[in-house]
């Protein structure tokens, strides 16, 4: 049979991304492809990609161009193959193989043909694929957290997102295998399992006839897993059965990530998201009286079409009337294909740039006076990485989600991968510090 390939894979966009690449990387293994995270040594380097906004898509391109032009043989997955999938064909010749994003699972297939010589386009138009807990996984992150989907595809139609029209429907998995893939995690040692989909407070929808989040928590709930974190939590969807769940399952943080946007009702209107105009401050106070605890983060996209300085200044007055854990802003990017495209009015990158810095600088303070209110408490800390040259260590508390929140610098020992208790000592804007309590 010979040797077979060594397989490397450029990991980008988002942690759906992410599981994605991590199943490609669990099938190539059981397949017996070496894999190997160091491109220079592959033969093949798969270039997931992300399609969501202009410098994403930048990114992919450079990536792709930098390992065509070092000789590898480059296959193309994720949501800009599914997105741009000719374009990408006949740009890039030297790439070997485009995988859309319903296809990653046939990825031991693509290989095989592509070592006969042939130039392989999978892409199904509309994706129905999702995996389960039987599908191989070779995990990439941390080894103390773990993502778990729950849901994949979106039935909602926001004006400025193209993720609908690349990644499908929602189809949601059944809580058994959400469980059943849990209790794996757990026998691995995990400590974090982080809950994705597109909509997360819509999981079950569409195979149970209605949302079924407060039972796949209470399931959740009987894993062996000290936290279990939610993203992307609409917050219409974070019903009196959803908070009295997060409030009676102990392993559920309160960490809600609500994706609001924005929040005057004529640019949510705009955005097609014209239920959450009339609901926002008080969904957010309902959440804070029943949560005291809850750590909300959300992100806004600021230079929609039509915002004014009116608007704008709405979205000061709200995110300082609510003062979010943790805020992330992001300036209108125009997608091709979404209706937010050919909008009338739309903002110079000028104007957008000045206001995603004015909100974050107004947020500023607040995350700051957040993190100072952790000073002098003792609080359970993952330990995901060590400084090999000053021992300190790096971990993040329940208040922190990977990647976008920020971390705790920890002096003290303690092995990777574990929760151990911390007494904060000092903070700044974005990251705490500690030391391992005696």
């Amino acid at each position: 049979m010979g040797n077979k390939p060594t397989i490397s894979v450029a990991h980008l966009g988002c942690e759906k991304n992410r599981i994605d690449t991590e199943h490609m990387l669990g099938l190539l293994v059981e397949a017996g492809y070496q894999v190997d995270t160091n491109e220079d040594l592959a033969d093949y380097v798969i270039v997931n990609t992300c399609s969501f906004i202009q410098a994403a898509r930048e990114e992919s391109v450079r990536t792709i161009v930098e390992l065509t032009e070092a000789n590898k043989k480059v296959v193309i997955t994720g949501c800009m193959a599914q997105h741009f999938q000719q374009e990408l064909l006949d740009e890039l010749p030297e790439a070997v193989a485009l995988v859309g994003t319903g296809d990653y699972n046939k990825i031991v297939n693509v290989i095989q043909r592509v070592e006969t010589g042939e130039r392989v386009k999978e892409v199904t138009a509309e994706p129905t694929y999702i995996a389960d807990e039987t599908t191989p996984r070779y995990r990439t992150t941390t080894e103390g957290v773990a993502y778990l989907r729950v849901a994949e595809g979106c039935d909602y139609r926001c004006a400025f997102c193209i993720i609908p029209h690349l990644r499908g429907n929602q189809r949601s998995r059944t809580i058994e295998s959400i469980v059943a893939e849990a209790e794996q995690l757990a026998a691995e040692g995990v400590q974090e399992i982080i809950l994705i989909s597109q909509i997360t407070t819509n999981y079950g929808l569409d195979i149970y006839g209605e949302p079924k989040l407060d039972e796949l928590l209470r399931a959740l709930g009987k894993v062996n897993v000290p936290w279990i974190r939610m993203h992307y939590a609409y917050p219409t969807g974070l019903t009196p059965k959803v908070i009295t769940a997060i409030q009676e399952t102990a392993n559920v943080l309160p960490y809600l990530d609500l994706p609001l946007q924005h929040s005057h009702p004529e640019i949510l209107r705009a955005m097609n998201r014209p239920w959450q105009g009339r609901v926002n401050d008080s969904i957010i106070e309902r959440l804070k009286t029943a949560l005291p605890d809850a750590v909300l983060r959300t992100t806004f996209i600021v230079g929609f079409p039509g915002e004014t300085d009116e608007h704008f200044e709405h979205l000061l007055q709200f995110v300082e009337r609510h003062e979010f854990d943790h805020v992330g802003v992001f300036t209108f990017s125009a997608e091709e294909g979404t209706p937010a495209y050919s909008l009338p009015n739309q903002v110079p990158q000028a104007i957008m740039d000045q206001r995603r810095d004015a909100l974050m600088a107004l947020q500023q303070p607040i995350s700051l006076k957040k993190n100072q209110a952790e000073i002098g408490k003792t609080v359970n800390v993952l330990i995901e990485q060590e400084n090999p040259e000053t021992g300190e260590l790096v971990g993040r508390s329940a208040r922190f989600a990977p990647e976008v929140d920020g971390v705790v610098y920890v002096q003290g020992e303690a092995a990777l991968g574990t929760l151990v208790p911390v007494t904060i000592a000092d903070a700044d804007v974005y990251d705490l510090y500690g030391c391992v309590a005696p």
